[in-house]
Parts: structure tokens; C-alpha cells; sequence
């Protein structure tokens, strides 16, 4: 899959039902599984009766994207926690060979321009596992800062630390003498 142009060619949109053939490729890469929390080894029935309750989704505080490259759904980015002007960030790029690419970095990008614009969203939180290396340097890339240090879970197999993140758009756009969130 070609990366050359990664901005122009990640787009959000609706999650469809029409998705769930991508979303059963991911349930069987075990390395997706393991680090997003996935059950292995999920029924196909099982697994499209999630699904479709992830398209169906009508809850205020929760928002689930697509997340498309090159016209193909490679993931998905959610919102979660919602209230307010704040809400926590959530990206999964689901086939583990597209990993470490960039990927994720502009899905999040793309998510926080949505949550900021059509939302008002200004503070974002998001967390991950202080093993999932790519995951820290994505958010410290973005602008995320490390807030605390608060509980584990287990990540790839492994009991592991959490890491909580914020970014604050507000401050960040105080900081760098801007009005207006960046683009």
C-alpha cells in the first residue's frame, strides 16, 4: 500500500456495515488483537453482531470513525468520554502491517481537526501502555503531554503501566501566540 501522500489520502467517515470484511481480516491478526484488546479467536457471528452495534452506535459521549487510506477503511477513531469541551482519543490502525507508517499519526490529526471544528472539543485525553512505544511518540509528536501514571493492564501479554496523555488546544494555541486551533 502506497504511503507517499499520507495527509491527502486519510479521510474519516461513517463506519458502514458494509466494513465488517475489513473488521474480520483485523480480528484475525492476533498482533492487533493483543494490543488493542480484541478477543482472539472471536465467532464471525459474534464478531458482526459487534459490529453492527459499532455502526448503530447512538450514545452522546462516544463518536467511532472510520479512518480510510487510499479509499480503503485501514482503521477506526474514536471519542469517547465526551462532555463538554473535552473528550478522549482513541486511533486503531487495524492490519498490524501498516503499523509504525505515519498512519496514525494524521488519522489523530484528522480526528482532533474534526472534534475541534464540528464539536468545539479543545481538551483531548487519550492513554496507552507505557511498552507501546509508538503509540507514546505519536501522541508527544502531536503535542500530547504526560499527565500521570495511573493503573495497568495487560498489553501484548504483558502486565503493563498506563500512561495518561492531554492536550490542551487552548493552551497550545496561547503558547504559540495563535487565536485560532491549528490545521
Amino acid at each position: 500500500m502506497e504511503t507517499n501522500n499520507i495527509p491527502a489520502s486519510i479521510k474519516l467517515r461513517q463506519l458502514t456495515e458494509d466494513d465488517y470484511n475489513d473488521v474480520l481480516i483485523w480480528s484475525k491478526d492476533d498482533s492487533f488483537c493483543s494490543a488493542n484488546g480484541w478477543e482472539k479467536n472471536r465467532s464471525p457471528s459474534e464478531l458482526y453482531k459487534w459490529w453492527l452495534n459499532c455502526v448503530n452506535n447512538m450514545s452522546e459521549d462516544f463518536i467511532r470513525m472510520g479512518i480510510e487510506f487510499n479509499e480503503k477503511l485501514i482503521g477506526y477513531a474514536d471519542l469517547a468520554c465526551i462532555k463538554g469541551n473535552s473528550a478522549e482519543l482513541g486511533i486503531a490502525i487495524g492490519e498490524s502491517t501498516l503499523w509504525g507508517k505515519g498512519l496514525g499519526f494524521h488519522s489523530a490529526n484528522s480526528m482532533i481537526d474534526y472534534a475541534s471544528k464540528n464539536l468545539g472539543i479543545t481538551v483531548f485525553d487519550a492513554e496507552t501502555h507505557e511498552s507501546n512505544i509508538r503509540s507514546r511518540k505519536m501522541l508527544e509528536k502531536i503535542g500530547f503531554k504526560e499527565v500521570s501514571r495511573i493503573g495497568s493492564e495487560e498489553y501484548l501479554g504483558i502486565d503493563n503501566q498506563l500512561i495518561q496523555y492531554r492536550l490542551n488546544l487552548e493552551k497550545l494555541n496561547v503558547d504559540m501566540g495563535l487565536t485560532q486551533a491549528p490545521t
